[in-house]
């Protein structure tokens, strides 16, 4: 259901979720805003799935400010309805709280890296069991944090499409025993709280995840399921930092005209030397970059518009039909009007730039 394309990302609510949580632990933006490695539009874009790194990078920062407990606790007051999206509709929208749950884990991609992490379901009789499978050691207080807040997570939309508290029978999690528990406690609503579990899980009476949700709508959870579908289908996984750049390179072509190194250095948060010297490091020029953003523009517009070479010239910052033909040239071999008419100077399709 995921692509390969997405491992090692997540939406990027749960970035947004991370990025919130550090700036209440006091921890200011300049404390953090070198572990993005995301620019602002990419992070406000539900579209854009950010590198997973980047979220426990920051969690990782965080918990050296805020016991891994207390950001459990944090992350979940934080993550309201909606707050993740079409995921968190497919558990409040379903018949009952347990179809959602399992709805949730069919489509958990949509928030989640399914590389690292992983929701399960069993149901035991009159007992459910939800959960949270991810291998990260014990000892990290980060990946513990995650755990944590992930029950919380499950636990709260629950409540949220059952239309009221739902407490656990039980909670299990992959963390060594922290020194205080009342921030779990308050979390949970229960007590009943094991620790250096092989797996983070919380069990439910099954009567409570059977029951009909309150305001369920019928067929609304198929039209969920394709919209979640679609999502997957149509995001874009920013995997490396080159992927960032080039991203934010197309964005600032789109919105001003003519990129800038200051205007794309600006909306990666770098100098412009900085950012010149990561390019450096992924083996590219500023200049390759912007003229194979060229190429690419061109030759769209070349086969799907009816512009002339001296509008598509001004829309692609050239001087002018001149300048756009001997770019054309040193691309393709070939002019901009027998490019347009055959796709191909030797009649086969024009290979765009990857």
């Amino acid at each position: 259901m995921v692509s390969h394309a997405h491992q090692g990302t997540t939406s990027s609510a749960l970035t947004r979720l991370s990025v919130t949580a550090a700036r209440l632990a006091g921890i200011p933006p300049r404390g953090y805003a070198h572990l993005l490695g995301v620019a602002p539009e990419h992070l406000n874009d539900d579209l854009c799935r950010t590198p997973a790194a980047t979220g426990l990078r920051i969690a990782e920062l965080t918990t050296a400010h805020l016991a891994w407990t207390d950001l459990s606790l944090l992350l979940t007051q934080q993550s309201g309805i909606g707050a993740l999206g079409i995921w968190d509709y497919l558990i409040t929208s379903a018949p009952t709280p347990l179809e959602g749950i399992r709805d949730a884990s069919a489509y958990f991609a949509t928030v989640a890296d399914i590389g690292t992490d992983t929701l399960r379901i069993a149901e035991d009789g009159e007992q459910v069991t939800i959960s949270h499978v991810n291998h990260a050691d014990l000892a990290h207080e980060a990946a513990c944090a995650i755990r944590g807040y992930a029950l919380g997570l499950y636990q709260r939309r629950l409540g949220e499409a059952a239309q009221r508290r739902l407490v656990p029978v039980h909670v299990s999690l992959a963390a060594a025993a922290p020194r205080r528990h009342h921030a779990l406690t308050e979390l949970y609503g229960t007590r009943s709280i094991a620790f250096e579990a092989p797996v983070s899980s919380v069990t439910f009476l099954a009567r409570d995840l059977d029951a009909p949700n309150p305001h369920a709508q019928p067929g609304l959870s198929s039209v969920l399921r394709r919209h979640a579908e679609q999502t997957l289908a149509t995001s874009v996984a920013l995997h490396d930092w080159l992927d960032l750049f080039r991203t934010a390179l197309a964005a600032s072509a789109q919105d001003d005209g003519t990129p800038t190194l200051p205007a794309v250095a600006r909306r990666l948060a770098v100098s412009t030397r900085t950012l010149q010297r990561r390019l450096d490091e992924h083996g590219t020029t500023w200049s390759s970059e912007v003229d194979t953003l060229r190429r690419a523009h061109i030759t769209r517009l070349l086969h799907g518009t009816d512009l002339s070479i001296d509008s598509i010239a001004a829309r692609s910052g050239y001087a002018d039909a001149r300048a756009l033909r001997r770019a054309v040239h040193r691309w393709y071999n070939t002019t901009p009007a027998t490019l347009r008419r055959t796709g191909h100077p030797h009649g086969g399709a024009a290979q765009l730039p990857a």
